[in-house]
């Protein structure tokens, strides 16, 4: 009797272990988080890949967060361009014009991350002066974006500029996307519900008349 009991406490205990329902994961796409990422980077022209892959690496679903995120990692990835660049030259060192385009380059994204700079202090640190100084900040993200186009442009040898064009490739695209995601504020703003209005009149820093100049 006591043998028949374990048997059957045993195969009771096998079944429900066997039929068990296991804990379902929650769909990431189905979260907040993924949402937000989903309503900027609709505003991206081309791929949303790398805006996507980006932002899902920042912890926050507000929306200005993910915003100023994107900025944010294309400064840093041009700054490992700037990186990248010093470390080829010696592998170049004998190619004058080789030697050459790589300075040009660099020279072009260290101006580029000067343009970084003025665009922080146009963005600020709250929604308000980013909406006043919109036109502006589209401004400078579109000078960026010329300095890497500019950089390419100036190279003919076709495997360097394979190489380079992979070199500062990340921080180029990021520049892009992040510019596509300030020029397509209005929706994003409108998708979220946030109601500022967006100043399309330029207010960086105009250099004094030339009366200044004279006594």
């Amino acid at each position: 009797m006591n043998v028949a009991i374990k048997l059957a406490f045993l195969f009771l205990t096998v079944t429900s272990t066997v039929t068990a329902t296991p804990a379902k994961r929650p769909d990431y796409l189905s979260t907040q988080h993924a949402k937000t990422i989903a309503g900027i980077c609709t505003v991206i022209q081309s791929d949303t890949s790398l805006c996507t892959k980006t932002l899902k690496e920042v912890s926050s679903d507000d929306p200005i967060t993910l915003i100023r995120a994107l900025p944010t990692a294309a400064e840093s990835s041009v700054k490992k361009s700037v990186t990248f660049l010093s470390g080829i030259k010696p592998k170049h060192t004998s190619n004058a014009v080789a030697t050459a385009a790589i300075n040009s380059c660099e020279k072009n994204l260290n101006n580029a991350l000067e343009d970084f700079a003025e665009f922080w202090k146009a963005t600020g640190k709250d929604v308000t002066t980013l909406a006043h100084n919109y036109f502006t900040c589209k401004k400078t993200l579109t000078s960026i974006m010329g300095y890497h186009s500019t950089c390419l442009d100036d190279i003919n040898d076709k495997n360097l500029l394979k190489e380079v064009g992979i070199g500062i490739g990340a921080g180029k695209n990021l520049s892009s996307d992040s510019f596509d995601v300030f020029n397509g504020l209005h929706t994003i703003f409108k998708t979220f519900g946030i109601n500022v209005k967006l100043n399309e009149e330029d207010t960086s820093p105009r250099p004094p008349p030339l009366s200044d100049y004279y006594y």
